[in-house]
C-alpha cells in the first residue's frame, strides 16, 4: 500500500521582506540614475561649475610633475608643479594640451588672467607632446609660472579631470576652493571664475 505524497512547497515569503529585498536590489540603480541627472543638469545648465567634484574643500593632490622640457622664461627655466608652491597664496591650476582645441580659444583669456599679479597661474599639460605644448606657449605666450607635465595622465585622475580644458581655484591653505569644467570664455571669466578669484583673495585662508 503507497503513502499518499505530499507537497514539500516553502511557504511563501512574508510581503514585507519581499519588498525590502526588491527596494535594497532597486538603490544601485536610483543612485546611478541620481548620479547622471546631476551631471546632465550641470552641463545643461550652461554653468559648468554645478558640475560636482569631490575634491571641493579637500588639499589640492600633493602629486609633484616634472617641468616642460625646454621651457624657459627670461632665460630661465620654467619649474615643475610643487604641491608645496600652493601653501600660503592664491593658485589658479589650468589643465591643458596642445591638441585640446578649447584651450586654443581660451588661451588669449589666461594670457590676460595671467597679468594679475594678486595670485599665482599653474599649469598641467596634459599627454601631451613636448615640442607642441611649447609651441603652443610661444604662439599665445606662456602666462603660467609653473608647469607641470602629466604624461601619462595619472595626476588628472588625481585631480578628478572630466577632461580637458579645466581650472581650479586654490586657497592659501592650498584646498580647492572652486572648478571651472570647460574653457574659460568671455561669458564665465568676468561673472564665474575672476568672482571665485576674488573670494580666495579676500578669504584669510
Amino acid at each position: 500500500m503507497t503513502e499518499p505524497t505530499t507537497s514539500m512547497s516553502l511557504p511563501p515569503s512574508p510581503p514585507r521582506k519581499t519588498a525590502l529585498r526588491a527596494l535594497l536590489m532597486a538603490l544601485p540603480l536610483a543612485a546611478f540614475i541620481g548620479l547622471v541627472a546631476l551631471f546632465w543638469f550641470g552641463l545643461q545648465s550652461g554653468d559648468p561649475s554645478l558640475i560636482p567634484s569631490a575634491l571641493i574643500g579637500h588639499p589640492a593632490p600633493q602629486t609633484p610633475l616634472p617641468p616642460l622640457a625646454g621651457l624657459v622664461n627670461n632665460g630661465k627655466p620654467v619649474p615643475g608643479l610643487d604641491p608645496a608652491a600652493f601653501k600660503g597664496k592664491v593658485s589658479v591650476v589650468n589643465v591643458w594640451a596642445s591638441w585640446c582645441v578649447p584651450c586654443h580659444d581660451e588661451a588669449p583669456l589666461l594670457t590676460a588672467l595671467g597679468q594679475d599679479k594678486r595670485f599665482q597661474l599653474v599649469g598641467i599639460n596634459y599627454k601631451d607632446d613636448a615640442d607642441n605644448a611649447r609651441r603652443f606657449l610661444g604662439r599665445y605666450g606662456n602666462p603660467f609660472s609653473a608647469v607641470g607635465v602629466d604624461s601619462n595622465g595619472r595626476a588628472a585622475i588625481e585631480w578628478g579631470v572630466y577632461g580637458v580644458p579645466e581650472t581650479y581655484v586654490i586657497g592659501r591653505s592650498g584646498k580647492i576652493l572652486f572648478k571651472l569644467v570647460g574653457p574659460i570664455a568671455p561669458d564665465n571669466i568676468d561673472t564665474v571664475l575672476k568672482v571665485q578669484i576674488d573670494k580666495a583673495l579676500a578669504a584669510g585662508s
